[in-house]
């Protein structure tokens, strides 16, 4: 089965070249090592993607949704307008808003002499129920707190100090 060379053949061949029904050692170190840099590529491309997600995830729930929706937009759009827009949201600390709002409604609340977190508009059961617990207690607070039941208890506050000053008499 050994066959000579062909006579046209050169006598000094490669020795990446094998003979006829062997098989190709090199070719298949090359498919190996391709198979190996494909999954390498696509786990350093989806690591490197998902790098705004992973920067905010330390931060609030909403920024880090927004950031996760805009990588997969960049991801199933191909545009990386968006993957930046995500990693930009994703350094920059966004102010707490909801915390001052909420200290901003509370003093509203406050100035306006309703309960906290109830709206301006009371029921007028409660009010003369209010009106009834002031007049028993002799407390004109402007802090009230609504238990279960029918028994309304006001809680006195401590009366403010005027102001002096040049400008307050």
């Amino acid at each position: 089965m050994t066959e000579g060379l062909h006579p046209a053949a050169t006598h000094n061949l490669p020795s990446f070249i094998t003979p006829p029904g062997e098989t190709d050692v090199l070719m298949v170190v090359m498919a190996v090592i391709l198979a190996l840099a494909v999954l390498m590529f696509g786990i350093i491309y989806f690591r490197l993607h998902s790098l705004p997600e992973h920067i905010a995830h330390k931060s609030r729930r909403v920024q880090f949704e927004i950031v996760a929706v805009l990588g997969l937009i960049s991801l199933f759009t191909h545009m990386h307008i968006f993957w930046i827009a995500g990693l930009l949201l994703a350094l920059i600390e966004l102010p707490d808003f909801s915390g001052l709002l909420g200290r901003i409604a509370g003093s509203v609340e406050k100035m306006a002499d309703t309960p906290p977190g109830e709206n301006a508009t009371v029921p007028p059961e409660i009010s003369s129920r209010v009106a009834e617990a002031k007049e028993a207690t002799g407390v004109t607070s402007k802090t009230y707190e609504f238990k279960q039941g029918d028994r309304v208890a006001a809680r006195p506050t401590t009366p403010r100090q005027p102001k002096k000053g040049p400008n307050h008499a």
